[in-house]
């Protein structure tokens, strides 16, 4: 079940269902956006998590994607997913890859890690 999930996810966002993903959340999901960029940091709750994609998504004008790049990997409630993402904004452009971690009780999306291959070269895109 929380495979599933997971893969739903990726399949609503890619659809750009945001309202649809949201409901794969429960109330309380801690988020925890890595780097020392202006959107990192724990994000607490579904309108936190909202407001940060909302921003990032400004701030590329719509280019921000997140794909699901091989398949996600099971362990009991926690679920990997091999990712790419890309944006650009101005003169800039950003392309890795990185892993998302997710934590699933209750078939909602509790909790998620985010890991990226470059971490520098993320936090200097979004500054």
């Amino acid at each position: 079940m929380s495979e599933t999930i997971i893969n739903n996810y990726f399949k609503l966002l890619a659809e750009g269902n945001i309202p649809a993903l949201f409901e794969l959340f429960d109330p309380n999901v801690k988020w925890h956006q890595p780097g020392e960029n202006k959107f990192s940091g724990i994000k607490n709750g579904v309108d936190e998590i909202g407001q940060m994609i909302g921003g990032m998504m400004e701030d590329t004008a719509g280019s921000f994607k997140i794909v699901l790049a091989s398949n996600v990997m099971v362990n009991k409630n926690l679920i990997t997913a091999p990712v790419e993402f890309s944006a650009q904004k101005r003169s800039k452009s950003m392309k890795m890859k990185g892993i998302d971690l997710f934590k699933v009780e209750n078939n909602k999306i509790t909790e998620v890690w985010l890991f990226s291959d470059s971490q520098t070269d993320e936090d200097q895109f979004w500054k």
